[in-house]
């Protein structure tokens, strides 16, 4: 949900069920965001080891090959 600055202030004593229903809240200035506001317990999600190491890029060369090219270099 977005809130302009006067909006927020004008919610501020709503805010905690505003955060129930929908999470967050970005405020905005001119359009443009500025703050976003989270509930404190909400559980973060942590994500995995292999799901990063899926995204990652398999590299062909070896970096311990890369290291040694590059201080051949120097």
């Amino acid at each position: 949900m977005k809130l302009s600055i006067r909006e927020a202030r004008q919610s501020l004593s709503t805010i905690e069920q505003i955060l129930n229903l929908e999470g967050t809240v970005t405020i905005t200035r001119r359009g443009k965001e500025i703050a976003k506001v989270i509930p404190f317990n909400r559980p973060l999600s942590i994500p995995s080891h292999r799901t990063l190491r899926e995204k990652s890029l398999r590299q062909k060369t070896g970096s311990e090959q890369l290291v040694r090219a590059d201080r051949d270099e120097r």
